[in-house]
């Protein structure tokens, strides 16, 4: 959803089939920069199959890749960026590592833990509720106008910018002074 949301602001053409990246591609630019960007139309496990075979095919170092993912041990709307670093057990973070190495960015976009783990499989899978929508649109408009500064190294201030513009649910209240919930 961020990588439809972004191609969409930046008028990049539509998302083709693209065999040889084993996924969809949509090209366009980003201020000075021609951005490729790619949905892996593989399984999430072997996501770095596409990542690896685009990124080989337009010779990009992994430093100019930015994964973007859901991550269920953030709160719902909370957004994390970095370079490198492990995969914390994600088995797509996992397959793109093994492809290109470990140089790459990841932003990190929180969904929330289910509360428990038999019910993981079917949050991460299914489709986002009504009531998300309060979090998810303010938190992926607030992805596509950080972006450029992400895409600049700094990751720093892309987080501060996404929390400003879409501060994850429950802060937007405490920082504007609301109230306390009632008992019942």
């Amino acid at each position: 959803m961020a990588l439809d949301a972004l191609a969409t602001a930046q008028g990049f053409g539509a998302f083709k089939r693209r065999t040889r990246f084993h996924g969809e591609i949509a090209e366009g630019r980003m201020g000075d920069d021609a951005v490729l960007a790619l949905k892996p139309q593989t399984y999430m496990n072997e996501s770095g199959r596409a990542v690896g075979a685009a990124m080989r095919f337009h010779k990009l170092a992994p430093e100019a890749v930015i994964v973007l993912h859901d991550e269920v041990d953030l709160a719902a709307g909370k957004v994390r960026a970095k370079s490198g670093g492990g995969v914390a057990g994600h088995n797509g973070l996992r397959s793109i590592r093994a492809h290109i190495g470990a140089d790459f960015w990841r932003v990190r976009i929180g969904i929330g833990h289910p509360g428990d783990r038999d019910r993981m499989t079917g949050h991460v899978l299914s489709s986002f509720g009504t009531s998300d929508r309060a979090w998810l649109t303010p938190t992926l408009d607030a992805i596509v106008d950080a972006f450029p500064l992400i895409m600049a190294g700094d990751a720093s201030a892309f987080m501060s910018r996404v929390a400003l513009l879409a501060p994850p649910p429950g802060k937007e209240q405490a920082q504007a002074g609301g109230t306390q919930p009632q008992e019942r």
